[in-house]
């Protein structure tokens, strides 16, 4: 089997890819960042993990993903998590570049990705898609993120509408982190939000990738055959 894993070099998605390695299963994972960075997780990994440098917002994007994958075997779930998010502050000063990009990343690619797996996978059974949202779509991050909040809420919805579309073949669930200990706050503008914030978590601590890529791997996993349409909050409290 092989599960698609958007955004797998670093943080919770690369978290995701190493988990499933460990259980055995084959991964392609795309990623925007140097092919180095990739070789590297390949190699620490085995032949069972493939890395591919991909724009999830390429208009091919879809199609060549699946391809790749099936060429690698049986592709049986779906992993959405690439995402990005502006530089931190109010809507008032979002850029319309940046607030494209928001939405082309955080939601137009996952909406994609879904619709591709959902023409490969028509009467098949036993796949699983997985979607990585955020607390935010539920806290609106005020004065910080609010549009990427608002992309997150429509992944929530969408995770929704399409596991009652796919069911029973297809099982469509999202994972709802909150504050994780990554290198997206620097890539936005703040090194260290996830423990500026800390205060205001009942658990007292931001959470680690590995914490969110157990239950994005159970969710994908039979042991959730019961599991559709769920958003799964893994926030710490929030």
């Amino acid at each position: 089997m092989v599960v698609i894993v958007t955004g797998g070099s670093r943080g919770i998605g690369r978290s995701v890819v190493e988990r499933l390695y460990a259980d055995g299963v084959g991964v392609l994972f795309t990623h925007s960042g140097s092919d180095e960075e990739a070789r590297e997780l390949c190699g620490s990994l085995g032949p069972l993990v493939r890395g591919v440098r991909l724009d999830v917002t390429d208009d091919d994007a879809p199609e060549r993903l699946f391809d790749l994958a099936e060429s690698m075997g049986e592709v049986s779930g779906l992993v959405n998590n690439a995402g990005v998010t502006s530089r931190i502050g109010p809507l008032a000063a979002l850029g319309d570049d940046d607030l494209r990009r928001l939405v082309d990343v955080n939601l137009v690619a996952p909406v994609r990705l879904c619709r591709e797996a959902a023409r490969r996978w028509t009467g098949t059974s036993g796949r699983s898609i997985v979607t990585v949202s955020s607390v935010a779509a539920r806290t609106g991050s005020p004065g910080e993120y609010v549009a990427y909040a608002a992309t997150k809420a429509a992944v929530d919805t969408m995770t929704l509408g399409l596991a009652k579309e796919l069911a029973p073949g297809v099982r469509v669930n999202a994972v709802s982190p909150g504050t994780i200990d990554t290198t997206i706050h620097a890539r936005s503008g703040e090194p260290g939000r996830a423990w500026r914030v800390a205060e205001r978590i009942p658990l007292g601590r931001p959470g680690q990738p590995d914490e969110i890529a157990e239950a994005v791997v159970w969710l994908l996993s039979e042991k959730a055959s019961y599991v559709t349409g769920t958003v799964l909050d893994v926030a710490g409290g929030l």
